[in-house]
């Protein structure tokens, strides 16, 4: 890990820790102002159980099914010192006993022969009513047509022709899904013509490409776009599918950035297993490279608590609060990434983004432009709740998302 960078953003962590399952070993961190030596800190726990004691109070970290500490484990290491006193740092042994895959979210849901409602992510508005599909099935990969002419030996038959559902067909892309438009739509969706990127039509020579946004008559949120006259594209992190049951709501309705970064991490998961790629390059519609994300480790289980939480009120009873970073958290499975915004003006970042498109490293993820940014914060709101001395790797900047 790279020191801290100037101009980085600072928050005061108490106590971090990261296991993993492949590994069955971990990390613990705790901040100089929970903790002072290593005999400060004293580590103790169990089955789905751990706790923490240090000179402000004792933290309880629940941990998942199957995951257990190997009390005793638990001894200093020297990284700390590097950190010149701010951290101290621990590694320590689990057992596992079972992993289970985080599900595909939109993707995993849908299925063949059966009826779904889609609903708006932001409002909860049904957008779509008892959809039944006769087929579900995955469109190509985002670079599919760039091979065509290698296993053809005549002129490509898909030239210019985009791949459409039938009325009763649901196409799954790597970020949206493809169906059918129908007279309910007119009721419950917008649509607007737009541009697309905002410099093309300040370019006298380059003709000017629209296209037809797709929105949420009740909150006016971006859901997708007309891909053709019959046809909506709706990307998975705007819309919610439940199984068709009476007038059933969706499920409890989660935090925004939580929904978005719980989808986008099962995503980045599954295209990681299925394609064998660890990069991947977010864009906006027009093609233009928002963010570089490197993915890491997939197998990560991680809990943060402030240094003002450390010893506060109930920090000693865990807690069946979702939020990582409560006083009492419980550990959530996540995938670690590194990162790079491709609008950064560090020299030493442009140059890993120009590596990344001249090698044509990365698998192209595509989001609406508002999307990608709020992506980016809550990737940046990642980093910024990391240690110190986690925050950066070489040009990179380091963040989790959880599962």
């Amino acid at each position: 890990m790279a020191d801290e960078m100037p101009g980085m953003k600072t928050h005061g962590v108490g106590v971090f820790l990261e296991l993993r399952t492949r590994l069955q070993g971990g990390l613990l961190i705790v901040g100089k102002d929970v903790g002072r030596s290593p005999a400060d800190v004293a580590v103790t726990g169990g089955e789905r159980s751990l706790h923490v004691r240090t000179p402000r109070g004792e933290l309880s970290v629940t941990l998942p099914a199957g995951v257990a500490f190997e009390p005793g484990s638990c001894v200093p290491t020297p990284a700390g010192d590097s950190c010149g006193g701010e951290e101290l740092h621990f590694r320590m042994r689990i057992g596992v006993s079972r992993s289970k895959e985080a599900p595909d979210r939109v993707m995993e849901t849908l299925r063949a022969e059966e009826t779904y409602c889609f609903h708006c992510q932001s409002c909860e508005t049904r957008l779509l009513e008892d959809r039944t599909f006769k087929r579900v099935l995955p469109l190509p990969n985002g670079n599919w047509n760039a091979i065509v002419d290698d296993w053809c030996c005549h002129p490509d038959p898909f030239a210019n022709r985009k791949l459409l559902p039938r009325a009763e067909d649901c196409l799954l892309g790597d970020s949206f899904i493809l169906v059918a438009r129908d007279g309910g739509c007119e009721h419950t969706l917008t649509q607007e013509v737009s541009p697309v990127g905002a410099d093309d039509g300040q370019d006298p020579k380059k003709p000017c490409r629209r296209h037809a946004v797709i929105s949420c008559a009740s909150c006016s949120s971006v859901l997708g776009e007309a891909v053709a006259p019959d046809t909506i594209k709706l990307y998975i992190t705007q819309v919610l599918v439940e199984p068709a049951v009476g007038d059933r709501k969706p499920e409890a309705s989660v935090n925004r950035s939580l929904f978005l970064e719980r989808t986008v991490a099962a995503r980045l998961l599954h295209l990681s297993n299925s394609l064998s790629s660890f990069h991947f390059t977010v864009q906006t519609p027009d093609g233009k490279a928002f963010l570089l994300l490197w993915l890491l480790n997939s197998d990560s289980i991680i809990a943060s608590v402030s240094e003002t939480c450390v010893g506060g009120e109930g920090s000693v009873s865990p807690s069946h609060s979702p939020d990582l970073h409560s006083p009492s958290p419980r550990a959530a499975r996540a995938l670690k990434l590194l990162y790079i915004t491709c609008s950064d003006p560090d020299i030493q970042q442009r140059e890993v983004v120009t590596s990344w498109e001249a090698n044509v490293i990365g698998h192209p993820v595509v989001l609406p432009l508002k999307v990608c940014e709020e992506l980016l914060q809550v990737i940046d709101d990642s980093n910024s709740a990391l240690p110190a001395s986690m925050r950066r790797m070489r040009s990179y900047e380091v963040a989790y998302l959880r599962l």
